[in-house]
């Protein structure tokens, strides 16, 4: 860390935020591989959520290397790299109070253990979009499996980059079991019911 640095704080509390936008902050990670439905059961998450008032934003994994990550490529190395960066990112926008839906491949556990870390693990959920290499490959939108096996593209995950299954997640949505309304509908409940839980444990706290 550079030396002659200090945070600074501020005069508004997490608390305030929170106050203000009547709702709490918190950041669902969703991890899976490519195809699984991350960023489809996202989509369709931050429409409803803005629909009922809430304040939302979506980090995706392809956006972000768009911008903040296009210097970074698929080593391991760079791969946890830019789960650190967006980690960081998600937790600002937990402090600003929204409700911040990350969609990342996020292969290793260490790196999703720290995003919960940051954002703290009150406020967070590891949602695992289950979906085996066989159902992703058959979806493909994108044509990546296929020079995946072809060799066309190096490190990817599946194929030729190990992906570590979530050890403890705090919701598992099985796409090969269940239609994109149903795991939204699922998502959406498990989001209404740590809103509560924390919302419960401030005023305990208060």
């Amino acid at each position: 860390m550079t030396k002659n640095i200090t945070w600074h704080k501020g005069k508004v509390s997490y608390s305030d935020r929170c106050n203000n936008l009547g709702q709490e902050g918190m950041v669902l990670w969703f991890t899976g591989l490519s195809g699984a439905g991350k960023s489809t059961i996202a989509v369709e998450i931050e429409k409803k959520l803005v629909k009922q008032g809430k304040a939302v934003y979506r980090l995706d994994g392809d956006n972000v290397r768009h911008g903040l990550n296009s210097d970074l490529g698929f080593t391991a190395e760079d791969r946890n790299e830019n789960i650190r960066r967006v980690a960081e990112v998600a937790a600002l926008f937990k402090d600003a109070g929204l409700i911040t839906l990350a969609s990342f491949i996020s292969p290793y556990q260490e790196a999703r253990n720290f995003a919960r870390e940051r954002a703290g693990a009150d406020n967070f959920m590891e949602i695992y979009v289950k979906a085996d290499v066989e159902a992703c490959a058959e979806r493909d939108p994108k044509g990546l499996y296929e020079m995946a096996k072809a060799g066309e593209i190096k490190n990817f995950t599946g194929i030729s980059a190990p992906y570590e299954v979530p050890e403890n997640p705090d919701l598992v949505v099985d796409t090969v079991e269940l239609s994109v309304e149903e795991a939204v509908a699922k998502v959406l409940e498990a989001i209404d019911e740590r809103q509560a839980e924390i919302k419960k444990k401030l005023k305990v706290i208060g």
